[in-house]
């Protein structure tokens, strides 16, 4: 495969642009070598700048529900461009999108847009604080919450210890108000209560992890943390940036019948453009200005681009186009699974609804301590062998895989065969050695 393209444009990205890119993990640093650059994309497809079309399952890492260009998008973007780009004054687009959301989430009344999924996580966490009057905020071991300071926290010690900073440029003290849990594990949430009383203002989760690769909720794990937070007056958020629209036209919180007290999103409400929200009760978004003294603001916010795309893909998604990608989905994970049961590859494949991850252990990953101690170097030739056979799977073995109502049952086929030779390659690769 010819990409001599790309290699040239990175040399000159890197001149210009952090690490030649502007989000670390499209470096493909955690598998070696370098990205390719995208010269458009249409339907479920890819193209780079060498010409090279990849069947793709990034879907820019979860925005794109209905696959690349998609006519109602961008018909909905095209016919809102020349009424102007940006306002710094109400819409009636943002009123529409807000209120389709809160149709969608029942627990969900009022909504504050954002630009990004950090802000929205970010803004949640002060006001889960601004309600509480406390200070103390728990999130879980491996679960992604945006770039905030106080949410870049690395895995502690366990569920009693703070944590420490997994970045540099935040200092400890910024996140000494951050507790760690461990997912999937209800005790050390109880445990973190009983030692910190009445100091907890919230605990913020992604009901189905999708930073550390997919994991899915244990059953009753959230009704328990719902039972917990309630118990001990503290507000639970859940972070469905991902999750929401995704798994169900009400999220995960409507998938598994467990109401947050605060939501936050992104990705798929943009429709591809940049976008963020959080929303509760009116209750609750009372305390935010300028109805409240919790203060948060955006000059973008609402941008009407921005709203007419989330709009118009939210609009597409229907019963049919959840079941028609998570058929899809199973047919594609349950290939897998065959295969590597057929050529003795130690793999666990974690799904959910249009999402899953291939983890290169034999051990079921219910955990961030489980999906750390999955074999990455497998993952990087994996993904090596897969764009070799034209198809695009995260550079990364700690994201979700993301199937589009864009795919076809041909392309999940062909995609089946790729995965094939992929891991056939690493099989002979492994036998080589033990011989």
């Amino acid at each position: 495969m010819n990409t001599s393209n790309s290699e040239k444009l990175f040399r000159r990205a890197k001149n210009v642009l952090v690490g030649g890119v502007n989000s670390p993990v499209r470096s493909f640093a955690a598998v070696g070598g370098s990205p390719l650059f995208i010269s458009r994309a249409e339907g479920s497809y890819v193209y780079d700048v060498d010409g090279n079309r990849f069947t793709d399952y990034v879907a820019s890492w979860g925005p794109l529900i209905l696959g690349h260009s998609h006519p109602s998008v961008i018909s909905a973007v095209e016919k809102r461009l020349p009424l102007g780009t940006s306002y710094g004054a109400p819409c009636e687009l943002e009123t529409d999108l807000a209120a389709l959301i809160a149709r969608s989430f029942p627990s969900i009344e009022k909504v504050r847009l954002t630009n990004s999924g950090t802000e929205a996580t970010m803004s949640a966490i002060r006001l889960a604080r601004a309600v509480t009057a406390r200070e103390y905020i728990v999130k879980f071991e491996g679960c992604y919450h945006g770039h905030s300071d106080f949410l870049l926290v690395k895995s502690g010690s366990g569920a009693t210890t703070f944590g420490n900073p997994s970045s540099a440029g935040v200092p400890k003290s910024f996140v000494n108000r951050t507790l760690l849990a461990r997912y999937n594990d209800i005790d050390s949430i109880k445990k973190l209560f009983a030692k910190y009383p009445q100091k907890i203002a919230g605990v913020i989760i992604e009901p189905v992890a999708g930073n550390m690769g997919v994991v899915t909720p244990e059953k009753n794990f959230l009704k328990q943390l719902r039972s917990t937070c309630r118990k001990h007056g503290a507000v639970l958020i859940f972070d469905e940036v991902i999750t929401g629209f995704r798994l169900a036209r009400g999220g995960a919180q409507a998938l598994f019948g467990v109401t947050p007290d605060i939501t936050c999103l992104g990705k798929i409400i943009g429709g591809g453009l940049p976008v963020g929200a959080y929303g509760a009760s009116g209750e609750i978004m009372g305390m935010v200005s300028p109805e409240g003294p919790m203060y948060q603001a955006g000059t973008l916010s609402g941008n009407p681009l921005a709203m007419a795309a989330g709009l118009a893909t939210i609009k597409e998604l229907n019963a049919r186009t959840y079941r028609r990608m998570e058929n899809l989905t199973n047919i594609l994970v349950s290939g897998i699974r065959e295969i590597v049961a057929e050529l003795g590859i130690a793999v666990t494949v974690n799904s959910v609804g249009s999402m899953f991850t291939v983890f290169f252990t034999a051990e079921r990953v219910t955990d961030y301590a489980g999906a750390l101690g999955c074999n990455t170097e497998k993952y990087a030739k994996f993904f090596r062998n897969l764009l070799q056979n034209g198809v695009m799977f995260p550079p990364s073995q700690f994201e979700s895989v993301f199937v589009s109502a864009a795919h076809t049952k041909k392309q999940i086929d062909q995609t089946l065969q790729a995965i094939r030779a992929s891991l056939l390659e690493i099989s002979q690769g492994e036998k080589n050695q033990k011989s």
